[in-house]
């Protein structure tokens, strides 16, 4: 990859030579700003991704907003964006366009890290990815006027939030929430642990919460041609109008690939969604309400890079998926060649308590509690997964779920090492950082 430091980072794991360079808790600072990414679909063609079955048809409209909203946290001269989205995924092209756009303000790769949540009513992400030269309406047509739209309002929020920097007090908490998720390919792991990390001014008033459950935002199904942030988008506005004027939610999915959303009732596609929102933005404020906030918590993230298996054609491409997303023998090799990467981006977030390292893709829920469980045990109080985040390079399985065929390993590009080498990679990476933070021990 380009990013040197990531590269360099990588190279230390691989040889064990990461220097242990502990964080002084000083002063944490915060800054916010949300940006609407919805394209006007008057002017423009929005097709929305999620569903090779909507063959790249625009949006006849929206019906609720998409949005970016960038968190911005300072300590010690150094800083991190965290930038949540209502989008499918994030191609590579956007990432690199946002950066361009940041760059002047003192951000690079291994400070930015961009999460989405999955929405599948959302504009579809090879409509923003410039290497889908494949012209292929069942996985989107790259639009130019579409990426850079999208990358423009992600670099505005980022900006204004590093300009609105204040001081605040953070706390996490986390709680297991039962019956709204289930798992989707007949297993019976689901991960539900909802986490809550909580911003506060420094004279205590709730000001940003930041929300990590694991589910796919599916609820929305092919029929729907209206732009909409689907459950994760009812579930930040019932959090900030239920913790009052001012607050900010910010939603990051978890290891959703094979966990769909359950529990949800209503006559129609947008009142299961608002109902699911509705749901677990009560767990939400719960969990809200219940932490303890605290001045100077430690900041420390690192970038290194995912060191993929060799890209391969999937056996279940051709029997599931491939049919569609118009997939053939004729095609497949275009589409490893163009739009699949041969590595990716691997961000590990410290903020307090919470840990966070961040999967370019659709991990299996099991892997993403493997990890979970190895970084507690390595002292980590609140780990998750931020699923879908920098970069979106597959789903990622465990070789008995890449073996079983279906849907999910048909879209898995790598073969069925890929969860487990992926595994370790983010244990390590979790962690190097745990190693070198105050944090690190019980």
């Amino acid at each position: 990859m380009a990013e040197r430091q990531g590269c360099v980072l990588g190279w230390l794991f691989a040889f064990g030579l990461l220097v242990s360079s502990p964080l002084l808790a000083t002063e944490l600072r915060a800054g916010v700003a949300i940006r609407d990414i919805t394209p006007d679909t008057e002017r423009l063609p929005v097709p929305l991704g999620g569903y090779g079955a909507r063959e790249n048809k625009p949006a006849t409209g929206v019906h609720d907003s998409t949005l970016a909203k960038a968190l911005v946290l300072r300590q010690g001269g150094r800083k991190v964006a965290v930038v949540t989205l209502d989008l499918l995924g994030i191609p590579r092209s956007l990432r690199e366009e946002v950066l361009v756009r940041i760059q002047p303000a003192g951000f690079e790769s291994e400070n930015l890290i961009l999460a989405a949540s999955h929405s599948h009513a959302s504009v579809e992400m090879n409509a923003l990815n410039r290497r889908n030269t494949l012209g292929n309406r069942f996985i989107g047509i790259f639009d130019e006027r579409l990426l850079l739209f999208t990358a423009e309002r992600i670099a505005e929020a980022v900006l204004e939030a590093d300009r609105t920097s204040e001081t605040v007090r953070v706390g996490v908490a986390s709680k297991q929430v039962h019956g709204l998720s289930r798992n989707r390919r007949g297993d019976q792991v689901t991960d539900d642990e909802l986490t809550v990390v909580r911003f506060d001014r420094s004279d205590g008033s709730p000001w940003v919460v930041l929300v990590n459950f694991t589910a796919h935002p599916t609820w929305m199904t092919e029929h729907v041609m209206q732009v909409s942030a689907g459950w994760p988008g009812y579930l930040q506005r019932e959090v900030e109008a239920w913790l009052g004027p001012g607050v900010v939610c910010l939603y990051a999915n978890g290891a959703e690939g094979d966990t769909a959303p359950a529990g949800a009732q209503g006559p129609s596609e947008f009142a299961r969604a608002e109902d699911h929102g509705r749901k677990l933005a009560i767990h939400a404020v719960e969990v809200a309400h219940s932490i303890v906030t605290r001045a100077g918590a430690p900041l420390d993230f690192l970038l290194t890079t995912y060191r993929l298996p060799e890209r391969q054609a999937p056996p279940a491409l051709l029997e599931s998926a491939g049919p569609e997303y118009g997939m053939d023998e004729s095609n497949i090799r275009a589409l490893l060649d163009a739009m699949v990467p041969t590595d990716s981006y691997l961000s590990v977030l410290e903020i307090g308590d919470f840990l966070a390292v961040s999967v370019p893709g659709e991990m299996a829920a099991a892997l993403g509690l493997e990890i979970k469980q190895a970084l507690r045990a390595a002292g980590a109080r609140h780990p998750v997964i931020f699923g879908l985040t920098n970069e979106w390079i597959s789903y990622i399985l465990a070789p008995e779920e890449y073996d079983q065929g279906g849907y999910e390993p048909g879209v898995s590009f790598y073969g069925e090492t890929l969860g487990p080498v992926m595994v370790e990679q983010a244990i390590a990476a979790g962690k190097a950082l745990l190693d070198r933070s105050p944090l690190g021990s019980p």
